[in-house]
Order: structure tokens, then sequence, then C-alpha cells
């Protein structure tokens, strides 16, 4: 008989759907209607809040189409936390237009085909990035994407394809292709996979998150001519819905669009982003039975403050001036990279083993294309740069990066504009003379308008390899520092000692 994988419990998780009753709710006396309606935004707020519990998370989306009216998911810690959650519900005026048409019941898991470490008892030797990852995958946050789309499914028992006929080898290798076709939404899609097999119809249940709903679309019919579902998987009703702030249940009702504010403040839910919780981080084996390092989204929780500079049109004309100076605005091959760069005072051999933990993590993705850890030659403090192909990877990224050792500080979170990175490989003959050449341009630095701090930053890894990091208190301050003589004389001076030339990443 095939093995059973091993798993590991985390969170409990019910998806509560709702359906209005419309004529009931047209009929009733408006007092009534506004009871219900403050006592259902108290209700939601309290419970995006986790006042009802130690750890946890809840959101609530509007879902289209006839099946649901509303959607409210909650993570805890217990089964009994979430009856909880859903018998306070039923206290609400609210509850009294409602009925609910369906649920589902499920657990967050971690299992066998993840690391065998995990359940022999040896956690503290585990891969950082990858502790990180499975700890994610116990203990979900939910993302602030405003598309949700969630289906339940169970992997094939028939008589001639049975899933739990195959051996554990056989079931790995098809998870791990299925996660290979995942990879290539990492970024897009952010997903949390939960194990209902004993709690409701189906083995699992899977919700899928996306700031673009045909994102959702894409993966989940490409997903289709992958073995793993073409052949094994079995699905049941999909429900699609949005999110929106608990405060906008009042409109919703009221039959306006939701969220009326658009989500202008991306940390309107009321949890606040980042952490070990990853964001849903699942392992990209989309279609149930947790396996695998390939999750979707890296799911961490992105802090949108880094990789894009708002107005893409003003971004452009920026690079295109930084280009007329023979400085490269991007990777090479033309292609535009994103960037998040933190700040850290915690001691750089820690720090650089963290880093290098997740980094293994980041390399499953092709998005990836560089993360490493800068040391300060004047401060006392350390940079964690991660580079990657899109800016919603590298927000992505700033999730599991932001709970790194001794962070202080985030490009553009404190500082303004934030962070101009400039990054050089230098000649190993021409090192010396670098430094001090940006030594006496560091000067200069000092006395200009609008200038925060510089610091020139060197890889822990490769001495030749730096980053000279510049914080300004606008884009115009920056760029006239670009423009200036003394800046294009540097530029010209580092035409012999660079091996490349300079490569600028807009950060913030």
């Amino acid at each position: 008989m095939p093995n059973a994988p091993q798993t590991d419990e985390g969170w409990y998780v019910l998806h509560d759907f709702r359906s209005i009753d419309w004529d009931a709710w047209r009929d009733a006396p408006e007092r009534e209607r506004q009871l219900a309606v403050d006592e259902g935004v108290t209700y939601l707020e309290d419970h995006e809040a986790v006042a009802d519990a130690d750890e946890g998370a809840s959101a609530v989306f509007s879902v289209l189409g006839h099946k649901a009216d509303l959607l409210v998911v909650h993570f805890r810690p217990t089964l009994d936390a979430l009856s909880t959650a859903e018998r306070r519900f039923e206290q609400t005026a609210l509850a009294a237009f409602t009925e609910q048409p369906t649920s589902y019941v499920s657990v967050t898991e971690v299992s066998g085909y993840v690391s065998d470490d995990w359940f022999e008892g040896n956690k503290d030797d585990i891969d950082t990035g990858l502790r990180r990852y499975i700890e994610g995958k116990l203990k979900p946050d939910i993302p602030d994407d405003e598309y949700v789309s969630f289906y339940p499914m169970s992997k094939r028992r028939g008589e001639q394809d049975n899933w739990y006929d195959l051996s554990f080898e056989e079931r790995a290798e098809l998870m791990s292709g299925h996660g290979e076709v995942g990879k290539e939404y990492a970024g897009k899609i952010k997903q949390v996979i939960a194990s209902s097999v004993g709690f409701d119809d189906h083995e699992w249940g899977v919700t899928l998150f996306s700031d673009d709903p045909a994102h959702i679309k894409d993966i989940v019919y490409e997903m289709r001519f992958d073995e793993a579902s073409s052949r094994y998987g079995e699905f049941g009703d999909f429900y699609v819905g949005r999110r929106f702030p608990p405060s906008d249940l009042g409109a919703y009702l009221d039959g306006e669009s939701v969220p009326t504010s658009e989500h202008e403040d991306a940390h309107a839910h009321g949890h606040e982003e980042g952490g070990h919780h990853g964001h849903g981080s699942d392992e990209g084996s989309h279609h149930g039975e947790s396996g695998g390092h390939h999750d979707h989204g890296s799911d961490a929780a992105g802090h949108p403050h880094g990789g894009e500079d708002g107005d893409e049109d003003e971004e452009e004309n920026i690079r295109g001036e930084l280009s007329d100076l023979n400085i490269y605005a991007g990777k090479p091959h033309g292609e535009d990279v994103y960037a998040t760069v933190l700040y850290s005072e915690a001691d750089a051999d820690e720090l650089f083993e963290e880093v290098d933990g997740l980094r293994k993590n980041f390399d499953h993705y092709g998005t990836h294309v560089k993360t490493a850890v800068y040391g300060a030659s004047e401060r006392d403090r350390s940079a964690v740069v991660s580079i990657w192909e899109t800016a919603s990877a590298a927000d992505t990224a700033a999730g599991f990066l932001s709970e790194l050792p001794g962070i202080v500080e985030r490009a553009g979170e404190e500082s303004g504009f934030g962070t101009m990175g400039m990054f050089y490989t230098v000649k190993p003959e021409h090192r010396e003379d670098f430094v001090e050449k940006f030594g006496v341009v560091g000067g200069l630095l000092d006395d200009m308008e609008g200038h925060h701090d510089t610091d020139l930053m060197v890889n822990q890894e490769d001495e030749n390899d730096m980053f000279i990091a510049s914080q300004w208190r606008s884009k115009d301050d920056a760029m006239g520092f670009f423009r200036s003589e003394a800046f294009r004389d540097t530029v010209s001076w580092g035409r012999d000692v660079l091996a490349d030339r300079p490569r600028h990443v807009f950060l913030a």
C-alpha cells in the first residue's frame, strides 16, 4: 500500500458564504437597515482586527453571480474559534437579512512533500528560507489583492485513475511538475490551499488572490492541461469576488461600486502587512496535496512602497535622462527591473545567514534577478537589496525580507523621495581608487540641497560589487545632482575603472 505523507496542521479556515434577502432588505424600515449596517460593520471590523482571538486573519468579499452575495473568510488557530466567529455573525442585525447557502471548513497544512526534517524534530536545522515558507503555509495572512476565487477540489479515486494508488515518488513528481507551471505566476497570484479531509465534502479548499481577475482565469486554465489536474483533479463549484473594506458595507447594500475608495490606501484592511505569515504562501502545487517549494506568489506580505515610482511616464522620463548620461537605467539587454531595499542594524553575519536562506527560496522563481547583502563603509548598518523582473514580485519579496533581524527602514518609507540605487562592478585593480573617488563625491553631496545621506555599500560576497544608496528629499533634488558637472566627471572617470556601465535601479 502506498505510504501516506505526514502532515502538520496550522490554522483552521472558514469560508462563510452569505446571500442577501433583497426583498426583505428593500421592505425593511430605514432604522432597521441602518442598525444592520452598523452591527455588520462592527462585526467585520472586529474580526479583521482579530479582536476575537490571539492570532488569525479575516476579510470580506462581494461575490458575483447567484450562488452568494458575500464571502467572509476567517483564519483562526482553533476550530472552536471559527465556530465562535460564525455564531457571532448570527447575533448581528445583519444576519436577519441573510441566508448561508454554503460554507467550507478546512485547515492549513504542510506535508512530507516539503521537508522531512520538519517532521523528524530537526526544525532548527531547516534552511531559514524554507522554514519561513513553511510557517507562512501554516499561518497565512490574507493578501490585499482585490480579487478572490475559491473552489474545493479532490484527487480522483476512479477505477482507472486513482491518485491514492500512486506511490509517494510518483505523486511528488507530478506535484513538482504542477508547481513548475505555478512559477510563471509568481507575483501575480497568491494562494492558500487548506485540507478539508474529514471536514467537508472535498479534500482541499483552494483560495486564489490576485489584483487582476484574468490572472486567476489564466492559471486555472493552464493548470488544467497539467497531468496532476487533467488526469487526477476533480473540482467543485467556483466562487469569484472582490474584497472591500468593512466600512463600505452600507455602500455595497445600497448597490454602489465597492470598494468605494478603490483601495487607495493599500493598508485599509486592518492587517499590518509583512511578517512570516507569507500571505498565504503555498507550494504552487495549485490543485491540492501540499507539496514542493513552488508557490505562485512568494506569499509573503508585500509592502507596496517599493518597486515603481508611481507614474510610469515620469519614471520613463527619468530613465531616459539617466540613459543620456550613459547610465543604464535597468538591467542589461533592456528589460526593466524592480528592487526593494531594506536597511538593517543587525550583526552582518547573522543577517547574511538569514538572507541566504530566503534567497534559495527566491531562486525558485523565474522573476528573481538577485538578492544580496551590502555593508556600509561608514555606518554600522547593512542594506538588503532584492531585484526582480516585476514590481509585484519585488513587493511580495519585501514581505519576507521585512521580518529579517534588525530592520530599521525600508527605502521610500521615511526618506521622502527615497533611495536611488546605483550599482557598480569595479575592476579589481581599481577598487581602492574607486573608493577614494567616492569619498570626494560624497563630500560634494553633503552640501547639496535636498540630500539626506549617501552610503557606499559593498556586497558581502564580492567586494568589487558595490551599491551606492543615495537618499534625497525629492526627484528634482536627486536629478539636480545627476545633471551636475561633478557627476558627469565621475561618470567619465568611471569608464576606465568599472567592469561595465553603472546600473541604475529606480527604487522609490
